[in-house]
């Protein structure tokens, strides 16, 4: 995958979930062009997460991809369980879009081995915003939308994908709570010298 080289020198892709929905996923429901398109689409059912690597856009230990959503996620090998509770993705106060979290099992559903392998699996809300707010702006976007000849079925039909191993997921878990790590960050936290460090919320 070679989209990450068209991104400048010295720059990483390293998304926020509202980032992820709002200037990823919703530009690539309402066909619009997404700048840097780095972003590939891949079909889920047919790679294992193992596989991604030089097909789905890789930055660091994580790897994004668009797909359609779909009730069956499995794969050569296993499948996707769903975990937990959906979270709501908010941007400028509105609900914009949610996050599902997956994990891959190993053979058969009912019958698979768990493994490290997660996904966050980030939709639309219905409508695309879910704000007073935005209710003129949300009534013009599906005009919008009506215009281009796409419904809202087709818009929702679109996810973005985030997959990781667990076992590397320190980014992750602090970027979950709001605070991303510099490089420096990362270093601090790896000196055994340093038994607390704590982070400006």
């Amino acid at each position: 995958m070679a989209g990450a080289s068209n991104l400048p020198p010295g720059f990483h892709f390293f998304p926020s979930d509202e980032e992820l929905i709002v200037h990823f996923l919703r530009r690539k429901a309402s066909l619009l062009p997404c700048r840097p398109d780095i972003v590939p689409t891949l079909i889920l059912n047919l790679y294992n997460p193992w596989e991604l690597n030089g097909k789905a856009l890789q930055s660091g230990n994580q790897w994004y991809f668009f797909s359609h959503a779909t009730q069956a996620r499995t794969s050569p090998n296993g499948h996707w369980k769903h975990i937990g509770a959906d979270e709501t993705v908010i941007s400028g106060g509105c609900n914009v879009g949610l996050k599902k979290t997956l994990i891959f099992f190993v053979g058969k559903p009912f019958e698979g081995i768990k493994t490290n392998w997660i996904m966050h699996e980030y939709h639309l809300m219905d409508g695309s915003i879910n704000c007073s707010s935005s209710s003129t702006s949300s009534s013009s976007s599906k005009r919008s939308h009506k215009k281009k000849g796409h419904s809202d079925t087709e818009t929702n039909n679109w996810v973005i994908c985030r997959v990781f191993e667990s076992s590397y997921n320190s980014q992750v878990s602090f970027h979950e709570e709001g605070t991303e790590l510099s490089c420096l960050d990362e270093v601090f936290l790896s000196l055994d010298d340093y038994d607390e460090v704590s982070f400006a919320k």
